[in-house]
């Protein structure tokens, strides 16, 4: 993979929710090259769903963003709880290397035990599992399709402007959160 010196990267992160079954639930990407706002995309999945690759590349396929991107970010694996992104299905589709990104390692025997509360269970697991080996790399941890841990490792330090949140996931987080409550969260 090789990148421009501002890569011009999409995140995608869920906004506030209700916590019951089938509730609705926003997604936002937000572009950026570099650092730098250039472009929003707005959609919605179901709370514990199974469309959330699917609604990633209705927002993508056929826009005018997707041709101009390096590189596609998940804030985590899943939105709305346990809506569960396929990354080796959407980097296929997008063909465009996709990264869940992670604020630390997650604790699976947590995640095995929520899972067992939703329907079909093993398949969730499944696209976890699927989605790679989770990366500690330059400080960011993550799973990765579509590259080499190394170059993504690399890619995520050149789009995050302090800390180690890639700056397309800290203002997706940040815009879902104020259109939805009215303001912007204090933590992205």
């Amino acid at each position: 993979m090789r990148l421009p010196r501002l890569p011009r990267v999409i995140g995608f992160d869920d906004g506030p929710f209700l916590r019951r079954p089938g509730a609705s639930v926003p997604v936002v990407g937000v572009v950026c090259s570099g650092t730098r706002f250039e472009g929003l995309v707005w959609g919605r999945v179901r709370k514990d769903g199974r469309s959330a690759t699917r609604e990633v590349c209705r927002l993508l396929e056929g826009g005018k963003f997707l041709p101009q991107l390096h590189l596609v970010l998940l804030d985590g694996i899943a939105f709305g709880g346990f809506n569960v992104v396929d990354l080796p299905e959407l980097a296929a589709r997008l063909k465009r290397p996709c990264v869940a990104v992670m604020r630390r390692l997650p604790d699976m025997d947590a995640v095995e035990r929520a899972l067992q509360r939703l329907p079909r269970p093993e398949q969730r697991l499944a696209l976890i599992r699927r989605a790679g080996p989770i990366h500690q790399l330059g400080g960011f941890t993550f799973q990765v399709q579509g590259a080499e841990p190394t170059e993504v490792a690399d890619a995520l330090a050149r789009v995050t402007d302090r800390g180690l949140v890639p700056e397309p996931l800290r203002l997706a987080h940040l815009i879902g959160s104020a259109v939805v409550t009215g303001e912007s969260s204090h933590r992205a």
